[in-house]
Order: structure tokens, then C-alpha cells, then sequence
């Protein structure tokens, strides 16, 4: 592994050692899930081709189930797709009435990322490179520039509101001729969906429509091939944090958006939808709990059941869900080979500590915890980077010690394992918070 900047590494150590998955690098902690990215990697292919997919990711809190989502987006990026990513909360839904689907298109658009601009804020670059690409196009043909865009995106003109967006476009192109920056941030204003008024977009750009609740999916249909035009291979859309919806206490709400997702659901799968992927993350519960999940909307279940004969082991990635299996051992082994050697700025040879003390870790953990410990890389990550930690700002103390202090409790009747430290008399205790999702879990390591 090459030396890792100290910036770098500091985001990548400090993004885990809270329990969130780092912007950038997780490359250099990627482990297992070969299957699943092989899955995904084919399904960019197919978005790439013209085509459109379809997933949900599914696994526990601390499956890793967002650093998957983030792998995605990395390898999506590489193949020139625009991804445009967003995390689920009670202002951000797939479908709602007081603004909250309009929110997340929002969130989308701030997150629209390129390869060339892999943290989000795309959507103008992207704009221009399009514009660009006509003006040549115009400049060989002898014809004005607005014509040529008129006439790139004529077939855009039958989606919904593809008429006002081929004209919103126009009107960036007009004020990128014209030298009226204020034309151009109206146009990227429409496009990102921060008009609240149609009267402000018809003063403005000389629309009637604006992106509101109602038309967040058909805007990035849109999207998704408008892209393609300005050159890249098609849009991917992440959602996490999908738990939210199943949340909702309103049935009526819930199941508004259980029906989006159908919706989605059948364009991508019936070819209705052109160079366009979504894939969502959230949890067992989301999917299959058969009251207030996925599988309480009948439509849903028949689509998204598990096939029937992937039992005993077997596995099938081609349908819409993919299951995040729990991480072998021998994964584990090799992802804190790798944190700690991200911890030491990429030089192996400089680790804090080594492999029998990693050895020793997962012994220790499974002995007390069992294979429960082993489906949660979250809580895996975190302690071991507080054990790091603690070595690294104690140079007398011994991971042997250490690691013998580690006490484990699991609360009968509740399926989230605890972790608690037993502290001597006159000791002191260094702990990491719990990480968010609801798990009840505490890390701590005596000093």
C-alpha cells in the first residue's frame, strides 16, 4: 500500500472511528463482498449501455451497508456515471405533499457528483459541458447554437415537463452567449428545484412548471437522459437510510411511498426508463417486516421475494435485493490488517500493532461475543481503531492488557450486544459513542 497523506488518513480514521463511512477511501479498507460488487459493477454496465436497474441493499445497522452505497458511487464515478446521492430522513421522502420530496431532490442535486467532481455540485459543470459540446457542434454545422440544443433535446420534449426543461437549458445556453450570469443561475435555480412558485419560474425563465412533489421521479427520468447527452454514460441515484419510510407512522404516507417505490420499481425492470439505476439502502426490518415494510405492500412482496431456492448457502444476485451476508473471519482479519495500516499513514511495516495482536482482538471478541460480533463491521472498526488509539497516545501500555480488559455483556431479550469495559480502582476509561442508527452500544477500553 502506498504512504497515505496525513490529511487523507486523518478523514478516513476519523470518519470510523465514529462509526460513519469516510467521503473518500474506502478503497483502502475494502474487504469481501466480491459477489455483491461484481453485481452492482454489472449492473453500472447496463445503466451505462442505455439501460436502467434496479436494487435494494439490505443488511444491519453496521452491516456496512452505506460503505457499500459509497463503493458503488466510487466505481460508478470511474465508469463516467453522474451519481447523485442522498441519505432519507422525516424532511426527505420519495413521495409527500408538504415539500419533503422536493427536499430530497434538492439534497440530490447538491450531492450530483462526477468524476471530476466526486464531492456533489456537478449539476452546472455538467450544464456546461453540454452547452459546450453543442456550441461545437454548431460552430461545425454554421447554425445557431440554441437550435442545436433545441434539436439535441426534441426527444426529451415528450417526458413529463421535458418541453420547460429543453427550454431551461436553452436559457442557460442564451445567457452563457450573452454574458447574463443571472439567466444562468435562474436556469441551474430550476434545475436543482429551488423555485417554490410557478410565477416566479414563468418571470424568470419563461416556464410554466417547476419541480415540486409530484414530478421528483420524472425529473430525474429527465436527468438521466439528459446527462447522456452532455457525454457521460447515464445517472445512478443512492438513497440510504430508507428505514425512515418504514418509520412513518401514517399508513397512508408509508404506503404513498411504497408505491413510488413500485413505480420505480417497474420502470426499470420493463425498459421504460433509458441509462438510469437506483439502488437503496436500508434494513431486514424495512424489507420484510409484513406490517409496516416493503412486504406489507403485496405488489412489493410478489416483486421482491427471495428466490426459493437459494437455501442453504446459495446465493442469487440477479434479482432486485441484495442481502449483505455477514463478513467471514477471515475478511475481518484482513479489514484490521488494513485499518491499521491506514492508521499508519499506508506502512505496514510501522503498524502499531501486529498480526497476533489482531489475532488476539478477534479471538478475544468472538470468544466473548460469538459470531454476533462478526456480522457488525461498524463496532469492529470502532473498537479496534479506540485500541489503536489507546497504544498510540500510551507508549507503556501493552495490547496484550488491553485487550484482556475488554468484558462483554449481552442483555437477554434484546439482540443488540453490549460491550462494556470493567474499570479498577483508580483506572480511567477512553469510550466511543454509540453510533447512530439506535444501537445500544457502548466501546471503551482501560487505560
Amino acid at each position: 500500500m502506498t504512504t497515505i497523506r496525513p490529511r487523507d488518513r486523518d478523514a478516513v480514521i476519523q470518519s470510523l472511528r465514529v462509526g460513519v463511512v469516510p467521503r473518500a477511501g474506502q478503497h483502502l479498507i475494502q474487504v469481501g463482498r466480491i459477489r455483491e460488487v461484481q453485481a452492482l459493477v454489472r449492473d453500472i454496465a447496463t445503466i451505462a449501455d442505455g439501460g436502467a436497474t434496479f436494487r435494494i441493499v439490505t443488511g444491519e445497522y453496521g452491516a456496512g451497508k452505506s460503505f457499500f452505497l459509497g463503493l458503488v458511487k466510487a466505481i460508478a464515478l470511474e465508469k463516467k456515471l453522474v451519481v447523485a446521492s442522498a441519505d432519507l430522513n422525516p424532511d426527505r421522502r420519495l413521495h409527500a405533499s408538504g415539500g419533503q420530496a422536493r427536499s430530497m431532490y434538492a439534497e440530490l442535486m447538491s450531492n450530483l457528483s462526477t468524476r471530476a467532481r466526486p464531492d456533489g455540485g456537478a449539476l452546472g459543470a455538467i450544464v456546461e459541458k453540454f452547452v459546450g459540446t453543442a456550441k461545437e457542434a454548431a460552430v461545425a454545422e454554421g447554425r445557431a447554437v440554441e437550435a442545436v440544443i433545441r434539436e439535441k433535446l426534441a426527444h426529451l420534449t415528450e417526458m413529463v415537463n421535458g418541453f420547460d426543461f429543453a427550454t431551461v437549458i436553452a436559457a442557460y445556453c442564451r445567457g452563457h452567449e450573452e454574458g447574463n450570469d443571472l439567466l444562468k443561475v435562474n436556469a441551474i435555480r430550476w434545475l436543482r428545484g429551488e423555485f417554490t412558485a410557478k410565477t416566479d419560474a414563468r418571470e424568470a425563465l419563461g416556464v410554466r412548471t417547476i419541480v415540486d412533489d409530484a414530478s421528483v421521479y420524472d425529473q430525474l427520468k429527465l436527468l438521466a437522459r439528459f446527462v447522456r447527452l452532455a457525454g457521460f454514460g447515464g445517472l445512478i441515484v443512492c438513497l440510504d437510510e430508507l428505514v425512515n419510510l418504514y418509520k412513518l407512522s401514517n399508513t397512508q404516507a408509508r404506503n404513498a411511498n411504497y408505491e413510488q417505490i413500485l413505480r420505480i420499481l417497474n420502470d426499470c425492470t420493463q425498459g421504460t426508463a433509458e441509462g438510469l439505476g437506483f439502488v437503496l439502502g436500508g434494513t431486514p426490518e424495512f424489507l420484510l417486516d409484513p406490517r409496516r415494510g416493503l412486504y406489507s405492500y403485496p405488489a412489493l412482496q410478489l416483486r421482491l421475494a427471495q428466490n426459493a431456492f437459494t437455501s442453504s448457502g446459495l446465493v442469487d444476485f440477479s434479482g432486485p435485493v441484495v442481502r449483505l451476508a455477514a463478513l467471514e473471519p477471515e475478511d475481518f482479519f484482513v479489514l484490521l490488517q488494513k485499518v491499521a495500516t491506514v492508521y499508519a499513514y499506508g506502512d505496514g511495516a510501522k503498524r502499531i500493532v501486529p498480526d497476533e495482536a489482531i489475532k488476539a482482538f478477534m479471538e478475544h471478541c468472538n470468544g466473548r461475543i460469538g459470531e454476533a460480533y462478526f456480522r457488525t463491521p461498524r463496532t469492529t472498526i470502532m473498537s479496534f481503531i479506540g485500541l489503536l488509539a489507546v497504544l498510540e497516545q500510551n507508549p507503556g501500555a501493552r495490547w496484550e492488557d488491553l485487550v484482556g480488559a475488554v468484558e462483554v455483556r449481552a442483555d437477554l431479550g434484546c439482540d443488540t450486544v453490549q460491550k462494556v469495559v470493567a474499570e479498577d480502582e483508580g483506572g480511567s476509561t477512553a469510550a466511543a459513542a454509540p453510533p447512530d442508527g439506535g444501537e445500544d452500544e457502548l466501546v471503551a477500553f482501560k487505560l
